[in-house]
């Protein structure tokens, strides 16, 4: 059982009443493959309620006002009930984004198999056992329900999913309808099945981007730019007569702030129609370093630096929280760099697939064996691709294995790079192997479609950083620097200093130590917030990126906070 599902359960027996549960929870429950009803779910939602509204609890022990209590116990409350309510339609909107970015090799690994074959029995075949994402699953069950079928449970996947992509629909139709297409007219109805596909996903990405202009900027303004400048002009507020209480900062920068902040998120984040799935890096990879989770003895080493170092020099009122967040992203960038780094090496095998399949293609389209094209690509193609496919024509002449084996094998090329679309890739030349040279046009198709592909992915990025960017740039570097700013300023102006001013006696300043480690948690919130947001919507949900990139956010925006309220108590401060 996993620590979510254990979480479900128990917290679904803190309320052991009946319930009833919508459909729609009950289909994504179902969706997700959860150990756990949507009953469960249900019940679990109300325990959690009552937990967060004893979370508060300990605040009656402090000198705090009932109302900000009073708000704090039914937000947590409520908060908590639609957290735990609405989590498994979050999972499943995930999920089901992810897969959908893998339609358009899904379909180009079956227009493929047909190019070698027309039959949409054995390309249906092939496109759902060299894929591993719930797609291919969702193919592979209409398969078998539909064997001996006239369309192979093709059509009635795509309707399936057709709501979530609509091109799909028209792509399964044409890649039907080629089986039985003459021979003459069979290659330019795949080729447009691949372009449908294709058009279909930069279709919904371009309208994707361009609906979240607004609601991004209206984020960014509103959710960042706005609270930012409210605390500037905190140090104004005494003059003006205004008292402050520092739990009103503290309810509004560290409890409503942050959940709103995360509302909006999720809203962009479910409303993203397809996210090209990274690959999956297992924690028992053999590339990475035994005991991974020993590294975070660097966030240790990082805080414990820190903290004596402020505690020094100062402001000493910061050391422990900036000890801590720029902690926990040095832990986070320990751990996360090493698979980070694994992740890149395999981008670069991918990148240069393209030129190996043509090169390989037109050998064996010339009349070539597919053993001595992959020998030849090995020559021609650079970097790390170039060295899979070395590896590859080594294993062959040294073992005398097939083509699958020199790739696929225990001693193959890949079988320590988790790359779908690397091993697509080889059950292709497996195939080809078989088939020889008809193969040859198919895998110069591959090739083409491949590029094709590359270039949508690269497009949407290219497109979602320049509406993104802002706001992982602002957590990391503005937003600090601003804060920073806002919190020596504030230093500079005391009780004494008003009391000395007529009109002014009873107003004051928040403490300053108080209003600094407000803001200092307020900017770990945006870290953890505003970063994840910003690589969630341009590559999907991606642990792996989100941990280096928040690790390196904290350490960031930690350092850059200490460092500008000490630089400004230096200058402006400071007698000369």
């Amino acid at each position: 059982m996993t620590i979510q599902a254990a979480a479900v359960h128990g917290l679904a027996g803190l309320y052991p009443y009946d319930v009833d549960a919508s459909d729609e929870l009950v289909d994504s429950v179902r969706f997700i493959d959860a150990s756990y009803d949507a009953e469960t779910v249900v019940r679990a939602g109300y325990g959690a309620g009552g937990i967060g509204a004893l979370v508060p609890v300990p605040l009656l022990f402090f000198d705090i006002p009932v109302l900000f209590i009073a708000v704090f116990v039914l937000t947590a409350a409520v908060g908590s009930i639609h957290a735990v309510h609405s989590l498994p339609h979050l999972i499943a909107a995930f999920r089901r984004t992810e897969a959908l970015g893998d339609t358009p090799n899904l379909i180009g690994r079956a227009v493929l198999r047909m190019q070698i074959q027309p039959s949409l029995e054995n390309a249906i075949r092939f496109a759902s056992e060299t894929g591993d994402g719930p797609l291919s699953k969702s193919l592979e069950a209409h398969f078998n329900r539909s064997k001996g079928t006239p369309h192979a449970g093709l059509l009635s996947f795509a309707e399936e999913w057709a709501e979530h992509f609509p091109a799909l629909r028209r792509s399964s139709t044409l890649l039907a309808t080629a089986q039985d297409a003459p021979e003459g007219e069979r290659g330019r109805t795949l080729d447009r099945a691949l372009i449908a596909i294709l058009d279909g996903t930069r279709t919904q990405m371009a309208e994707f981007t361009a609906s979240i202009r607004a609601p991004t900027t209206m984020l960014f303004a509103f959710g960042i730019l706005l609270p930012l400048a409210l605390i500037a002009l905190v140090p104004a507020a005494p003059m003006a007569g205004v008292g402050l209480n520092i739990w009103m900062f503290v309810l509004f920068y560290n409890v409503v702030l942050p959940a709103g902040l995360i509302g909006a998120s999720l809203w962009l984040l479910v409303r993203r129609p397809v996210a090209f799935p990274p690959p999956t890096i297992d924690r028992d990879h053999p590339e990475l370093p035994d005991r991974l989770w020993l590294r975070t003895l660097w966030g240790v080493g990082t805080a414990a630096v820190l903290y004596v170092l402020i505690t020094a020099v100062g402001p000493a009122y910061l050391a422990e929280v900036v000890a801590v967040g720029a902690g926990v992203g040095a832990a986070l960038l320990a751990v996360y760099g090493p698979v980070l780094t694994l992740r890149n090496y395999v981008r670069d095998v991918e990148a240069h697939l393209t030129d190996a399949l043509y090169i390989v293609g037109r050998q064996v389209a010339e009349g070539e064996s597919v053993e001595s094209a992959i020998d030849l690509a090995a020559d021609r193609v650079p970097a790390e691709t170039g060295e899979v496919f070395e590896h590859a024509a080594g294993v062959q002449r040294r073992l005398h294995t097939s083509v699958e084996e020199a790739f696929l094998g225990p001693y193959g090329a890949l079988r320590d790079v988790p790359s779908q679309r690397a091993h697509s890739m080889a059950a292709l030349l497996a195939i080809a192997g078989d088939e020889g040279k008809p193969a040859g046009r198919a895998i110069v198709s591959m090739a083409d479609h491949l590029e094709e592909l590359e270039e949508v992915e690269a497009e949407t990025k290219r497109e979602l950083v320049q509406v993104t960017s802002t706001l992982d740039n602002t957590a990391a570097y503005f937003g600090p620097m601003v804060g920073g700013a806002t919190v020596g300023m504030a230093g500079m102006l005391t009780a004494e200093d008003f009391t000395a001013i007529d009109g002014m006696a009873d107003a004051a300043t928040l403490p300053i130590e108080q209003l600094g480690v407000v803001v200092a948690v307020y900017l770990i919130l945006l870290a953890c917030i505003m970063t994840p947001l910003s690589y969630a919507l341009r590559y999907g949900m991606d642990r792996t990126l989100f941990g280096y990139h928040i690790g390196r956010t904290l350490v960031s925006s930690m350092v850059l906070f200490v460092l500008t309220v000490a630089l400004i108590d230096i200058v402006l401060v400071q007698p000369m």
